[in-house]
């Protein structure tokens, strides 16, 4: 079995960071990405993965300073985590899994927590593999995001899902309403130039919004901050793919029939 590495900030320049490793559009987002970790790191985050040329890694980090709406003091959380192709049911997520719970214990930790969908959400973890791994629900949110946990120790607290997000809306009643950041070097490249160009085409009222900094994203109204769409204030799906003029209208179609 290939060995797992971590990156570094001084080894970042030169690693591959798994997505978009051949993707020529999404080249600044690609490097943005690796600013964002950069950062992160400064922090006690972690990208670790598989020391070859695929996409086989996670990413985890303090739940205090996620970029993401929750409140889960003393635990890890993990965003990004994917096993794709080949090296799919090779034991890759439990390797990665395991170095993540074995952190935690290192650390001190109550454990770790991370945002899944209560149906397949895309850019998240599977949500059925992980309740087999140990992890039970801590919170469930209406638009269709569940918490998990996987403690330590079963009398802990539950961790939860902050106010910001308990609606299922955002502030914006009129159009479309996309929230997406620098943690996915795809979102940025489809939020402001397919998305655009998408409502554009459709005389759909468009309104981007960046986030900057993990206080924005710990007070968004979607647990999915690698990109979130609305429209009229409700939120609809965290599919990058409905940004495309060829997608749109069939995640559209399918959102509204669930409605």
């Amino acid at each position: 079995m290939t060995e797992l590495i971590n990156l570094t900030p001084e080894t970042l320049a030169e690693e591959h960071i798994c997505c978009a490793i051949s993707d020529k559009k999404c080249i600044k987002g690609y490097n943005d990405k690796k600013a964002w970790l950069r950062g992160e790191m400064e922090h006690g985050y972690v990208f670790r993965r598989l020391d070859a040329r695929a996409k086989v890694f996670i990413e985890y980090g303090p739940a205090e300073t996620a970029w993401i709406p929750i409140s889960a003091p003393g635990y890890l959380n993990i965003n990004c985590f994917w096993v794709s192709g080949k090296h799919k049911k090779q034991g890759y997520g439990k390797l990665l899994l395991q170095s993540a719970w074995e952190d935690a214990l290192a650390q001190g930790k109550k454990g770790l927590v991370t945002v899944v969908g209560t149906r397949k959400f895309h850019f998240m973890s599977d949500t059925k593999w992980l309740l087999r791994q140990g992890f039970e629900e801590a919170d469930r949110i209406s638009s269709g995001f569940s918490l998990l946990v996987k403690k330590l120790t079963p009398d802990e607290q539950n961790p939860g899902f902050k106010d910001s997000v308990r609606s299922g809306t955002c502030p914006n009643p009129i159009g479309l309403t996309a929230y997406y950041s620098n943690r996915c070097p795809f979102a940025p490249f489809h939020a402001e130039q397919s998305l655009s160009e998408t409502a554009e085409k459709r005389g759909l009222p468009l309104t981007l919004i960046k986030l900057e900094t993990p206080e924005q994203a710990q007070s968004a109204p979607s647990p999915a901050s690698i990109f979130s769409l609305f429209l009229d204030g409700q939120f609809v799906t965290t599919d990058l793919s409905a940004c495309m003029d060829s997608r749109f209208d069939k995640v559209m179609d399918k959102w509204k029939e669930r409605q």
